[in-house]
């Protein structure tokens, strides 16, 4: 398989993979969020915060450094594996004895088993993320393919079922567990890699020389964008964290399964070429024009049609979660940026730099976050897009000297993306304007939303349509 196929194929399995996780996750949520009050969902939300952090410190940089490293080995596996189970065990026995600790903090009793239990999941992310690190070295990502189908499937019946005999939180709990173990449990049996009794410390000091690095700007990252979870839940209620939370999950939805797809196959495909830096910013241009193409025009649209979809598919209760659904949608747009330039710096072994970016971004976040943790979450939500606009400059800046794909050229392939998805929301809220039943209203809200963009992209030849078209052809020419 040549490389071209090699990314494309990648590209595809990965998408495919998270279209069905989302989609079956999709249906589970709604279920969900019928079954279950959204205290329920800010109870989760507090944990989540301490369990995020903490996920950084067992799988970020570790595996991050198995797959920038080219000709990674059993040894350099294996040594990355007990690393972070080690890791994992101290994380968890620190997190246990904090329990009581972040109870009392929030002043809500319930948290400290929460913690305790939900932090057992530490040991199985480690081993988890090594099996990850494993397929995407050697993209075989049809792997996640079957891992998430399983995982996905019994997580959303335990789930379900859970909540439906009155678990409340555990159903969270337990949904998550499961999808973590079966997903663990199926690439055990499908992924040629399994532990074995090897270590070497020269290896760890390689490896860790490289992931420290990507690890410590990780960290950074993620305390940063669980400050206002941590901030919310301290400062107001429960539910208005839940609220916030839920505004961010059908964003997520469309930035975890296009931009973390195209980021997931983009970086080993990069770090094949580290060597060839002409050739890694010919491919991030690409990965910009494509992605943009795809993720702003689904990003605009839901911030367009957030409120009936919300009254729909949540409802009504739910509604407060519509207006950080739409500032969420605008800070996801952003971000596609900002990571694929990061994705760059990380496949040419510039650790360095990505580091050294967070320490220039997150002191301006935190002051955003400072100025408006009083006010409103409204105003704290606002942060984000007004973050992401800064953080996407910053991190556009050092391609120009490494890859040669400067803040010129970005722009450029980003514009359009931004004018077709503009047209497209102001088509969108014509027909808003019509008064229909509210199912019918969203369904032709949808259509003509998707009819204008693809329509523009047709008749202006836009480059990212035809490219995704021309590989469409070749897909059903040949088997992937």
């Amino acid at each position: 398989m040549n490389d071209k196929r090699s990314v494309f194929s990648g590209l595809f399995w990965k998408f495919s993979e998270r279209i069905l996780a989302q989609g079956v996750s999709f249906v589970v949520s709604i279920v969900l969020a019928r079954l279950l009050m959204p205290e329920d969902y800010g109870t989760v939300a507090m944990v989540n915060v301490f369990i995020t952090i903490a996920d950084v410190f067992v799988v970020s940089g570790f595996s991050t450094a198995l797959i920038q490293k080219k000709d990674a080995d059993d040894t350099d596996f294996s040594t990355i594996l007990y690393c972070s189970l080690l890791v994992a065990v101290v994380i968890y026995v620190i997190l246990f004895v904090s329990a009581p600790f972040i109870a009392d903090f929030y002043n809500t009793p319930i948290l400290c088993n929460v913690i305790r239990v939900f932090s057992l999941r530490m040991p199985l992310a480690a081993y988890n993320s090594v099996q990850h690190a494993y397929v995407s070295r050697h993209m075989l990502y049809k792997k996640f393919f079957y891992s998430t189908l399983f995982g996905t499937i019994l997580s959303g019946f335990v789930g379900i079922a859970m909540a439906y005999h009155g678990l409340g939180v555990w159903a969270l709990i337990g949904q998550y567990f499961t999808n973590s173990i079966v997903d663990t449990i199926v690439l055990s049996f499908t992924v040629e890699w399994k532990p074995k009794f090897l270590f070497s410390i020269s290896a760890a000091k390689k490896l860790m020389s490289y992931g420290w690095k990507i690890l410590a700007a990780d960290l950074v990252g993620t305390v940063y964008q669980q400050l206002r979870s941590f901030i919310i839940g301290k400062v107001y209620t429960s539910s208005d964290l839940a609220y916030y939370n839920q505004g961010k999950k059908f964003p997520d939805l469309i930035t975890t399964n296009v931009d973390g797809t195209i980021s997931t196959v983009l970086f080993p495909a990069m770090s094949n070429y580290s060597d060839d830096k002409e050739r890694v910013g010919k491919m991030v241009s690409r990965a910009m024009r494509v992605s943009s193409f795809v993720i702003f025009p689904l990003m605009i649209g839901l911030a367009a049609i957030s409120k009936p979809l919300v009254i729909i598919m949540l409802t009504d209760k739910w509604l407060p979660a519509v207006p950080f659904m739409q500032i969420m949608c605008i800070s996801g747009a952003i971000n596609s940026v900002t990571n694929a330039n990061l994705q760059a710096m990380k496949a040419i072994g510039r650790s360095d730099i990505v580091l050294k970016l967070e320490f220039a971004k997150k002191p301006v976040g935190l002051l955003m976050i400072v100025v408006t943790m009083n006010i409103s979450v409204t105003a704290i939500a606002w942060t984000m897009p007004v973050y992401a606009i800064y953080a996407a400059a910053v991190n556009m800046k050092p391609n120009k000297n490494l890859i040669g794909y400067g803040l010129k050229r970005q722009i450029k392939d980003l514009i359009p993306a931004t004018f077709y998805s503009l047209a497209m929301c102001f088509a969108i809220k014509v027909v808003s304007l019509v008064e229909l039943p509210i199912l019918f209203s969203l369904i032709l809200q949808v259509m003509t939303g998707a009819g204008v963009y693809l329509a523009l992209a047709y008749f202006t030849k836009a480059d990212a349509f035809q490219y995704i078209v021309g590989y469409g052809k070749d897909l059903i020419k040949r088997k992937i």
